[in-house]
């Protein structure tokens, strides 16, 4: 269970399960599964024209921080435009709001927008959108999204051509001196959990390896055990 929004004072990455492939009829039973060893709880939001597909919305967050108000609640607008849905989720306690660099002109406004009510501001980047679209907006952001999947779906393949994305966003963040998260989600899961946590992944989104498991708690301590082996772009250790 999160507490804050940045990473361990160690380094180690962070785990936020996405509740999309919980069981929508039992989210609280879900959560409690875990047993605490999630660090954040992220929420896919969906309007069926940015992606096909509809999900969350406000009213989830809202219950969220009423049953779980410790919890860092890491919210993913697949929605577009943005600006007409981050009031709601801010209103509704969002800790942390990530809006894609494809959905609106107007990107700059919409992170300090998030920022200036209290959140921290995150963007996200479809598998297909060169990371060079994000280097403008670097410095306003807390968090960015590399997305290895095409979103709109749980339970989709992993697409390995996302992980340079990682590395070129950590050799930034290194050269420009900044400090936002790198989070990926997509297709992550024991198989692969080491090898994205290497390219420079902070936060690992998981879903199916998560839920789909009948010990979730077990399987987040798994990919944390296997995550926490690997020398990491960015730290100490890591010569590149």
């Amino acid at each position: 269970m999160a507490g804050e929004i940045f990473l361990r004072h160690d380094g180690r990455p962070l785990f936020a399960p996405s509740l999309l492939s919980a069981d929508p009829l039992n989210l609280a039973r879900a959560i409690e599964a875990m047993e605490d060893e999630y660090d954040w709880l992220h929420v896919d939001v969906m309007d069926g024209h940015f992606v096909p597909n509809l999900s969350y919305g406000p009213a989830l967050v809202k219950a969220l921080k009423r049953s779980f108000a410790q919890d860092v609640i890491d919210v993913h607008l697949m929605v577009e435009p943005p600006e007409s849905f981050i009031e709601s989720f801010l209103e509704a306690g969002s800790d942390v709001i990530s809006i894609h660099v494809e959905a609106t002109p107007h990107v700059h406004r919409v992170l300090q927008r998030i920022r200036a009510k209290g959140a921290k501001a995150g963007v996200a980047l479809n598998p297909g959108t060169p990371v060079e679209w994000l280097r403008p907006v670097l410095h306003l952001v807390d968090l960015v999204l590399v997305m290895s999947v095409n979103p709109g779906f749980g339970g989709q393949k992993f697409l390995s051509e996302a992980l340079p994305k990682l590395h070129r966003l950590c050799q930034w963040r290194a050269v420009d001196g900044l400090s936002f998260l790198i989070e990926m989600d997509g297709g992550l899961g024991l198989d692969n959990v080491e090898t994205v946590v290497q390219a420079g992944c902070d936060v690992v989104v998981a879903g199916n390896a998560v839920f789909s498991s009948s010990e979730p708690a077990v399987a987040i301590r798994e990919m944390r055990r296997l995550a926490e082996g690997v020398v990491r772009c960015g730290s100490s250790r890591d010569d590149h």
